[in-house]
């Protein structure tokens, strides 16, 4: 089986192409980006290739002829770069690593990433969001991910090809380049002044896994992929002993201009979070994926916090004095 991964350099889709490697079935794993992945791969080769050089990646893609894709050219705004390119980047990943694969003459199914922002908070009169909820997202980036599920729902109907669309919670992790994760890391934090929303998220590791089970299983349709449990804006804070900054609904703006000054970009969609909350159903996924050992909420926080601390190294000759 020849398997493309898009988006292999940033954290998770390098992670998918390490679980990847430990599946027999797994011949040829091929992975492009614009940023080379940060961690060893024993088998799977590497193309740095920008999505915005749309010829030379729709050339290689062509040339590779993939049986699955495992797309995560999906770029978060505010995580490595700002909300304009990470939309420019999506879209030209989206479209030109899909329709190349199609035009390889070998493609048999195809497997995005998807988030809960798709939701919205208008669908949020769910409470708890399951996949049959419609989509109504309210952020550039909900939309952008929505785009990038009808791009490949349009395999499915002009081509018969089988697409999964894995809506993950927000994806936080140590060494994720999370808007979300670098603010919860300031020593001050601002959360809503009215409400307290829960959200849930999701360790990396949970959501590389996700992804290579989709692919082992076949999945068509959407899937929430969501940690157990959830957390509060205050809760969250108060576990990580940071300070909460109270926010009134009309000085949004005015926060998180103040958090930028402090090193941590904040996109719509954190806001977003922030404001009305982020939870979905997943249960689904669970069942179909058999994905029973994910890392609660909690568990996603704690790991944040921790790796935040600073251990400072005693020299050899101190310690023995």
């Amino acid at each position: 089986m020849r398997i493309l991964v898009t988006g292999m350099g940033g954290e998770i889709g390098t992670r998918v192409a390490q679980y990847l490697e430990e599946r027999a079935w797994a011949d040829e794993i091929v992975g492009v980006d614009f940023v080379p992945p940060r961690r060893r791969l024993r088998r799977a080769e590497f193309r740095r290739i920008d999505p915005r050089d749309r010829d030379r990646l729709v050339g290689f893609v062509e040339d590779y002829a993939p049986q699955v894709v495992a797309h995560f050219g999906v770029y978060e705004p505010a995580s490595r770069m700002s909300p304009a390119s990470a939309a420019e980047r999506t879209e030209l990943c989206t479209v030109a690593a899909l329709s190349a694969a199609v035009r390889g003459g070998r493609l048999e199914y195809v497997v995005v990433r998807s988030g809960l922002e798709v939701y919205g908070p208008r669908s949020y009169h769910a409470t708890v969001p399951d996949e049959y909820v419609m989509p109504a997202p309210a952020s550039p980036y909900g939309a952008s991910l929505l785009e990038v599920e009808v791009a490949a729902a349009r395999l499915r109907r002009r081509h018969g090809i089988p697409v999964a669309a894995l809506r993950y919670a927000p994806v936080v992790g140590s060494h994720v380049p999370s808007p979300l994760g670098r603010l919860l890391r300031l020593p001050v934090v601002p959360v809503p002044a009215c409400a307290d929303p829960p959200f849930a998220l999701l360790h990396p590791d949970d959501a590389a896994l996700a992804m290579v089970r989709a692919i082992e299983r076949r999945h068509d349709g959407p899937l929430n992929v969501v940690g157990p449990g959830a957390a509060t804006p205050w809760q969250a804070v108060r576990l990580g002993g940071r300070v909460p900054l109270p926010v009134a609904p009309p000085l949004w703006g005015a926060a998180t201009r103040g958090v930028e000054v402090l090193g941590a970009a904040v996109a719509p969609h954190v806001v977003e979070l922030l404001r009305h909350g982020r939870v979905g159903a997943g249960a689904r996924a669970v069942e179909i994926l058999g994905l029973d050992g994910l890392r609660s909420t909690q568990q996603v926080l704690r790991e944040l916090f921790e790796w935040a601390d600073v251990v400072p190294i005693v020299p050899a000759r101190e310690a023995v004095a």
